[in-house]
């Protein structure tokens, strides 16, 4: 089966490099990164290791990222995808696990297993809230609406339309596929959480996902 990984990356010079490190037996034209325009050296890093390299000239968000990148999965023939973060909080040796079940499902989300003993309590609340409402308006079970690591068919990226730009993007295909009768499962995942900088607002990204979620219910 034709996967591609595709990676959004925002100034994520520091761990980009040893990420593709571990796609060394991976063929390369399968990994896109979308360099959502950083100012440090992460399309240098990407061009040297030999990945499909797609650029913004400026920073859209990472729902953008991921909507340029779906463009170019749909136009050169991939039959999915698996998008994972740039920023080394996701395990590729987990990679096997997504593609083992990928049949049982059109989108399949790692789950991570959230305690207060391995993520900080505003994340832990803020992802339980956003899983429940997405879980409701979807009509499917969902357990890590937040969880950027994912498989996600090229049937769903045809067929559901996305008009969001940044964080919520993730939510939006949930919803929208869930609502369209895409079936959504999940798979076991690390919880890896290292203390970084964060391109999330809490006010004005709270205020994206309660606008998604209300225009959801209309739609």
């Amino acid at each position: 089966m034709k996967i591609a990984i595709v990676i959004p990356a925002y100034n994520e010079e520091k761990t980009i490099e040893k990420l593709l490190g571990h796609f060394k037996h991976f063929p390369k034209r399968n990994i896109i990164v979308v360099d959502d325009g950083s100012n440090d050296k992460t399309s240098f890093i990407v061009e040297k290791f030999g990945a499909t390299l797609l650029k913004h000239k400026e920073n859209l968000g990472k729902g953008m990222a991921h909507r340029t990148a779906f463009e170019f999965v749909i136009s050169n023939g991939f039959e999915g995808v698996i998008t994972m973060d740039g920023d080394g909080q996701h395990d590729p040796q987990e990679i096997d696990n997504f593609i083992k079940v990928k049949k049982s499902a059109d989108i399949l989300i790692g789950t991570r297993k959230m305690t207060l003993g391995n993520m900080p309590l505003l994340r832990y609340l803020t992802n339980k809230v956003t899983s429940l409402t997405v879980s409701l308006i979807a009509s499917q079970r969902i357990f890590d609406s937040q969880s950027g690591y994912r498989y996600i068919s090229s049937e769903v990226l045809r067929k559901v339309p996305l008009r969001t730009e940044r964080f919520q993007t993730e939510s939006e295909i949930l919803i929208k596929a869930g609502r369209m009768g895409f079936r959504i499962g999940s798979v076991p995942i690390s919880t890896i959480y290292k203390e970084r900088k964060s391109y999330i607002n809490p006010f004005i990204d709270t205020c994206r996902f309660i606008s998604l979620a209300a225009r959801s219910l209309f739609e």
